[in-house]
């Protein structure tokens, strides 16, 4: 077996801090999440690029947003991008 991905590189930053190497491809996990999660982790990270980050009372409004259809979901991305 290859190595282990959370393996070291062996360089410190300082005492106890260690840089972790990037991680291989081919040990990522081949997962396909729902459109409705994908519109709330693409929500999330338009509001964050837009220097709007989501504080956790936001969860109930992202939740809804991410269930109405993907053409109102990309209406809103558009918009959020536009904004910034």
């Amino acid at each position: 077996m290859g190595s282990c991905a959370w393996e070291t590189t062996g360089s410190q930053e300082s005492e106890g801090d260690y840089l972790l190497p990037p991680p291989h491809p081919a040990q990522r996990l081949n997962l396909l999440i729902g459109p409705r999660d994908q519109r709330r982790l693409d929500l999330h990270a338009v509001l964050t690029a837009a220097g709007i980050p989501p504080h956790p009372e936001d969860r109930e409004a992202i939740e809804q947003l991410s269930a109405l259809p993907d053409s109102v979901n990309a209406s809103l991305q558009r918009w959020l991008h536009h904004a910034m």
